[in-house]
């Protein structure tokens, strides 16, 4: 039985309401479940969580933690298809509600699964239960603002989801911010060149006391990718410290679940068959507008029509380029730039960028959107296909050229083109609920955009499944080819074991390209930078295939509307 406080009929707005008094709390919901953009945060934290300093043997990879955002995205579509009907019956107060609950709980469920190093609890609790909370607070203000502004809908869609993609702006420096006051650094034991040191199945062993107690060697590398600055190179106990990520997690878990009950129940709905004052509907379809419709598709109904399908792959395609980067945004960064301009490229410089990527993204949710009520919603998207596909196209050609010339020029290069980028990621998440009205009609958008939020489901596996699979192999390739150059005494000296054992040592996280960089021979490339240089290729395939997709998209013919009487 749900209190009668929570229900739709409990908050229509009274006569004369300000309709510019419910972005706010749809802003405030979006800022909080946008946070996810930020997750790339916690990736370097995770995969050390037990060697604190530098990745342990028993430590969980990135590909392995990655797929924890992925879930989330997965959740997050099944939700929002699940409880559209939901969300056209109860209102949005008690989505908002059921939202905060569930995006909250996830993160203290996934504060849990990082304190006792159990990363099924980290995907149950963020994964799942706080994906579906994803899913609950993403759709509950969409549908609502449409109706409060049927005469601007791209602004309107703007608006809703704007605070989405500026969720990781904030959330970015706070995560940074709590990570490091709950960092404990782990006990040191001294330089690797002073201590007796022993390699066992790729694990790194320093003798204490007359005991062999599991280590990680830090170079001066992994020591400048912390949030602290007081720690020195050499060798550190395993076990003994603390990243902060449970700490972190359990702290945002209670903020957002506040500010989200307090927006939730800021929500109200227009009165049936409200309207702005001095507008009225579209007669028709009318092209110049964008196809815009004057009759309504049922949400059962509008998946027996081809323009679900074309925008439904119009969406997965466009957020599959984009969310594949964004998950490692901060990782690759670090890959492409920290070791050809490490005076530039450091950790601060990388969570910046991080918090960039939500900046542009906000920027293009509202900007994009409302251009859309000048340009059309089809026009808008071949600009995100056209100008996406030359971007994706330009980033492994810049990453070559600052292998063969390290200067800023090409970072600068790299950097605008991927906020031009978020921008038109954002910007499709931004105008496709205004796109489903223009073509389905405003009675059931709601319903129907959560549906089609199934497609961002899909994005969230294709997108960090490319991205890690090709990196994963291109590192692997490289690991093996910078070996071979190695010498074999220096191989043995730095890893303790000799090369007929790489593939143990690639799998215990003991041999690294940036290791091995540090021992090759003087004038070896790095061939960090080029890790991404199939992904982008492979991302801006989808966008091509999304273009004609979209073109394909018509008016949904009129047997489709509903017969009003």
């Amino acid at each position: 039985m749900i209190p009668k406080i929570l229900l739709k009929e409990s908050i229509v707005a009274p006569p004369g309401f300000n309709r510019w008094r419910v972005p706010p709390a749809s802003i405030a919901i979006h800022l909080c479940i946008g946070s996810v953009y930020a997750w790339s945060i916690f990736n370097p934290a995770l995969i050390r969580e037990l060697g604190v300093v530098g990745a342990s043997a028993s430590d969980w990879s990135l590909s392995s933690v990655v797929w924890i955002f992925s879930v989330a995205i997965v959740f997050l579509g099944l939700a929002a298809a699940v409880a559209g009907k939901w969300l056209e019956r109860v209102g949005p107060r008690c989505v908002g509600v059921t939202a905060a609950i569930l995006w909250g709980g996830g993160f203290l469920i996934g504060s849990a699964g990082v304190a006792f190093h159990q990363l099924w609890l980290i995907y149950l609790g963020y994964g799942m239960l706080g994906g579906c909370g994803l899913g609950l607070g993403y759709v509950s203000p969409v549908s609502t603002l449409i109706r409060w502004f049927p005469d601007r809908r791209g602004l309107a869609t703007g608006l809703a989801i704007m605070g989405f993609g500026g969720g990781a702006m904030i959330g970015a420096p706070v995560k940074e911010a709590l990570l490091k006051t709950f960092f404990k650094a782990p006990d040191y034991v001294g330089a690797a060149a002073d201590l007796s040191m022993k390699t066992e199945q790729g694990k790194r062993f320093v003798q204490m006391d007359g005991d062999w107690k599991e280590a990680v060697v830090a170079t001066q590398a992994d020591i400048a990718k912390l949030p602290v600055t007081n720690l020195q190179e050499g060798v550190y106990l395993v076990g003994t410290g603390n990243t902060g990520a449970a700490g972190t997690f359990l702290t945002l878990g209670l903020v957002y679940f506040a500010v989200m009950m307090v927006a939730a129940f800021s929500y109200r709905v227009p009165e049936e068959g409200w309207r702005p004052r001095g507008w009225s509907p579209p007669s028709g379809n009318d092209s110049n507008k964008g196809m815009i419709t004057s009759g309504n598709v049922d949400m059962d109904q509008a998946l027996k029509t081809p323009q679900f399908y074309f925008m439904w792959v119009v969406l997965c395609f466009n957020v599959t380029a984009g969310i594949g980067v964004i998950g490692v945004a901060k990782t690759m960064m670090n890959e492409i730039f920290g070791t050809t301009l490490p005076s530039v490229v450091n950790g601060a410089f990388a969570a910046t960028y991080v918090t960039m990527i939500s900046v542009f993204n906000m920027l293009g949710r509202i900007i994009w959107a409302s251009a859309s009520d000048y340009i059309g919603r089809k026009n808008t998207y071949h600009c995100f296909f056209v100008f996406g596909t030359l971007l994706y196209l330009s980033i492994p050609w810049t990453a070559g050229q600052v292998s063969a010339d390290p200067t800023v020029t090409w970072l600068v290069m790299f950097y605008a083109a991927t906020m031009i980028i978020f921008t038109m990621y954002g910007g499709g998440f931004a105008t496709i609920p205004a796109y489903l009205a223009d073509i389905f009609g405003m009675r059931f958008v709601g319903a129907i955009h959560g549906r089609l939020l199934t497609a961002w489901s899909t994005a969230g596996v294709l997108g960090p499944l490319a991205i890690t699979y090709l990196r994963q192999a291109s590192v692997e390739d490289s690991i093996r080819s910078l070996a071979t150059k190695v010498e074999d005494t220096a191989f043995i000296q730095a890893f303790g074991a000799g090369k007929d054992q790489i593939e143990s040592l690639m799998a215990a996280n003991t041999v690294s390209v940036s290791k091995l960089m540090e021992i090759v021979p003087e004038g070896t490339i790095d061939p960090t930078p080029g890790l991404y240089n199939t992904t982008m290729y492979a991302m801006a395939a989808l966008l091509v295939i999304a273009f004609f997709a979209n073109l394909a998209i018509k008016p949904v013919a009129s047997h489709h509307q509903i017969k009003e009487d």
